[in-house]
């Protein structure tokens, strides 16, 4: 019974990593690429971590990996959300299919030609 939910953890997150590296490949531009791999990848991790504490089963270990996995899950979207926004002012192009961009008038300046406005210099 315990090795049946070793491997169904085991599987399951292989699976998880398998559809990261498949998202990884079939996204069309680097928000979505980000979005599948943290998202699939952190899950993915998360089982797979959680099948080698349900084996070894001893404290040490099972407190390690709930360390790890409250860690990996805390920590990777933050680290994917940096990476796009710095993606994202380094005027990285969005996929050609994209309808909305939320940020475009919000966090961009238009260039002072564009609003009228003058320099203090000037």
């Amino acid at each position: 019974m315990l090795d049946t939910m070793i491997a169904i953890l085991m599987f399951s997150g292989a699976f998880f990593a398998l559809v990261a590296s498949v998202g990884l490949l079939r996204m069309p531009d680097l928000f979505m690429r980000l979005s599948a791999a943290t998202k699939a990848a952190t899950l993915g991790i998360a089982l797979v971590l959680a099948a080698v504490a349900v084996f070894f089963s001893q404290v040490g270990i099972t407190g390690r990996v709930i360390a790890i996995i409250f860690f990996v899950i805390l920590t990777a979207p933050v680290a994917a959300h940096m990476i796009a926004r710095a993606a994202y002012f380094n005027r990285v192009p969005l996929w050609k299919g994209s309808i909305y961009d939320d940020l475009r008038d919000k966090l961009i300046p238009k260039p002072a030609a564009e609003t009228g406005e003058t320099s203090k210099d000037d």
